[in-house]
């Protein structure tokens, strides 16, 4: 194990575009059915929907987080719509599996996704055994990160020491909080980051592949 690492007992992992490569665009998929969805209950054309989205978006954490806070949108009937997409993109990945399975103490998803979705998709990559707990966001009550409250809450929820654990994110910007109350952070740098900050000093690693990445770190004394 990586020296800076040998205090780490909590490892948690973002699901979207961290525990799958974003350029399968599986979250491209979500992406666009989130516009669609608002272009059908709001009855606007492509473009002001997909406006409304990005604002609610970089404003308040997630699209949902505005559509309840300004609509009183029904959260279900929101993620079962944008989260009906096809799965086929994703691939078992054994290298994966096996390099989380190494990893010692607890394993868990931190997502501002729902844990039926995130269920299938940890089932299509062969990580559906591999995790304690999924935090999602109904457990949050539709508050999403980067809201400082929820990391506290996440570590009440399951006991967590932020101080021997480890965060890994493709969102910088939801690794910001998770610093501030002493977490490790891990920025896997893909593309996929819609919010930028010249701000960085929050984050520990910045890695490219999380397979590799964390194979590396276990080969390491």
């Amino acid at each position: 194990m990586l020296a800076r690492l040998d205090h780490i007992r909590n490892w948690i992992f973002d699901l979207d575009n961290t525990l799958y490569p974003a350029n399968i665009n599986l979250f491209t998929q979500v992406d666009q059915r989130i516009t669609d969805y608002i272009a059908d209950r709001f009855g606007l054309d492509p473009v002001a929907a997909r406006l409304k989205q990005k604002a609610y978006f970089h404003a308040r954490g997630t699209t949902l987080a505005g559509l309840i806070d300004d609509h009183g949108t029904d959260p279900h009937d929101y993620l079962d719509y944008v989260h009906d997409v096809e799965m086929d993109v994703l691939e078992h990945n054994a290298p994966l599996v096996a390099a989380i399975a190494r990893l010692p103490g607890r394993k868990l998803v931190f997502t501002n996704g729902d844990a039926p979705y995130a269920r299938k998709v940890l089932d299509r990559i062969g990580l559906s055994e591999s995790f304690e707990a999924i935090h999602d966001i109904h457990a949050t009550n539709y508050v999403p990160k980067p809201e400082p409250a929820v990391y506290a809450g996440f570590c009440a929820a399951y006991d967590i020491d932020p101080a021997t654990s480890i965060f890994f994110e493709d969102m910088a910007r939801n690794l910001k909080p998770a610093k501030a109350i002493g977490m490790t952070t891990v920025w896997i740098d893909n593309g996929s980051e819609q919010h930028h900050d010249d701000d960085r000093g929050f984050i520990d690693f910045t890695i490219a592949d999380i397979t590799a990445w964390l194979h590396e770190i276990m080969e390491e004394a």
